[in-house]
């Protein structure tokens, strides 16, 4: 049984029956039973056609070990994670979140919704499955719990009605499972809600249910402009993570709605910690430091943000990649729907807010033959593994010219940042504007586009690489063979977060 295929550095991932069928759920099952060692466990699952069956195999396994379930039935990624912080129990979800229909998956977590990744005990468990455990001389037991009025709740807690202007708000549910839950959390703000694609179809009949791909955000901008909206959401399958369109139809990037959810909640809690990962945009920092509060620099990865904001009592975590949205009080991943309603207000205020952030154009690509022994503003050489040092590194200051040197990177544009007005390209450039020429393929698979590929090498022992898109890791086959996680189609080229040969 070949499970190194499906288990990825933060969930388990395959094709559906091909290399993830019941057997394969019901032995993942028994493992995890063992492997959280607790009385219970909260199970839930997308409406996506193999879920169901799945769902049972994996209660199968559980029930077998002794443990208790508790299945919450069909719900967004954070319903289950607010029901493992609720019930203070580890939880199961079963989606493969962007993925096309074929795939399925689970997203595993600890007791208080706690990560489960490749650091954290996904390989272990791994292994304690492919053992496949025997079972237990008494089984567990299965309990039903709704949690849609308790999670719409909890989402509405976070906002005062009474504050809000009434908008217009379009949201792309494309047939995943935010269909389930915008509609009653609409129901109770002064809103209105225009729905695209709410009803649950696992099919995903009308567009992948994968926003971070333009052409799957062609029917939200449409339906933007043709309401005179003030805002446009687009949701991936499990409604985990969210996509930000402004009033123009024009994307709002994951530095920017960080910065902007950053500076609403300062103003709630002054001098609060806001945590942001090492690609996010330097606006983050200095919109934090101007609000009075203290960022924090971690890792690229929401297990690392997870843990640090943990160790720190931070509000708010924020990745450029994705509007990876923290805050407190529940430990929970990515909160879409909460935080979907923070940047709003920051955004009404004009282009005020934006400003006062500090407008961020995108200077020439470098990339290609470019890339090869140019030097920089900052008087860095643009080569290779040099691209680690840049991104990982202090930011780099020079008079007159670039304040701020950073190489983001975001396949095939490592852009260099700096302070400019607003307006013409630079104004798309400070919306976060990124054009990335990563993707997936057909089956589901990342692709990185060759060009980034052929200038890329291994920043430990500067060997040759190669791209293993089923893993999603860049492996060096030179001396070392350290491996490198692709995160959202960003190669993460840091020794640090390496992956090193047992």
């Amino acid at each position: 049984m070949a499970l190194e295929r499906i288990f990825k550095a933060y969930d388990v991932r395959g094709v559906v029956p091909d290399e993830l069928n019941e057997e394969v759920a019901r032995r993942i099952g028994a493992a995890f039973a063992d492997f959280v060692a607790a009385p219970s466990v909260v199970v839930g699952r997308d409406c996506r056609p193999s879920s169901p069956s799945l769902v049972e195999a994996f209660v199968d396994g559980v029930t077998g070990r002794g443990t208790d379930v508790v299945d919450i039935g069909l719900a967004t990624t954070d319903m289950l994670y607010l029901a493992s912080g609720r019930l203070d129990v580890p939880g199961a979800m079963f989606t493969a979140s962007h993925n096309p229909p074929r795939y399925n998956g689970l997203k595993l977590c600890r007791a208080g919704a706690a990560p489960i990744g490749q650091d954290s005990g996904l390989l272990e468990l791994r292994d304690a499955a492919a053992a496949d455990p025997a079972p237990a001389a008494a089984r567990g037991t299965v309990s039903r719990r709704d949690m849609l009025e308790e999670y719409v709740d909890h989402v509405v807690s976070f906002i005062d009605p009474n504050a809000m202007a009434p908008l217009v708000v379009v949201a792309d549910a494309a047939n995943g499972m935010a269909g389930l839950v915008l509609p009653p959390i609409f129901e109770r703000l002064p809103a209105k809600l225009v729905g695209l694609y709410l009803d649950l179809d696992g099919s995903f009949p009308n567009h992948p249910a994968d926003p971070i791909q333009p052409e799957n955000q062609a029917d939200l901008r449409r339906a933007v402009r043709e309401n005179g909206a003030d805002i446009g959401l687009a949701f991936d399958g499990d409604a985990d993570r969210v996509f930000l369109v402004d009033e123009r139809a024009e994307g709002v990037s994951g530095s920017l709605v960080t910065a902007l959810v950053a500076e609403a909640m300062l103003e709630r809690e002054p001098g609060a910690k806001v945590i942001h990962n090492l690609i996010c945009s330097w606006v983050v920092p200095e919109v934090v430091r101007e609000r009075g509060g203290e960022p924090i620099r971690t890792r690229v990865g929401h297990s690392f943000i997870k843990k640090v904001m943990a160790e720190t009592g931070a509000i708010f975590g924020g990745e450029h990649s994705r509007p990876l949205l923290l805050p407190r009080p529940l430990p929970c991943r990515q909160r879409a729907h909460r935080g979907a309603r923070r940047p709003r207000p920051a955004l009404a205020r004009g282009g005020a807010a934006v400003g006062a952030a500090g407008a961020v154009p995108a200077l020439p690509r470098v990339g290609g033959d470019q890339h090869r022994g140019r030097r920089s503003a900052g008087g860095g050489r643009a080569r290779h593994g040099e691209l680690r040092r840049w991104t990982g590194g202090p930011r780099r200051r020079a008079d007159g010219g670039v304040r701020r040197l950073v190489v983001q990177r975001s396949p095939v544009e490592h852009r260099a940042a700096a302070p400019s007005q607003r307006g013409g390209e630079d104004g798309r450039a400070a919306r976060g504007e990124d054009r990335s020429r990563a993707g997936r393929d057909p089956e589901g698979a990342v692709t990185i586009d060759k060009e980034l590929l052929e200038i890329l090498i291994c920043p430990n022992c500067r060997g040759e690489i190669e791209y293993r898109p089923d893993d999603e890791l860049i492996v060096c086959v030179g001396r070392c063979r350290y491996r490198y996680p692709v995160r959202d189609g960003i190669p993460v080229m840091l020794v640090e977060e390496a992956i090193k040969p047992a």
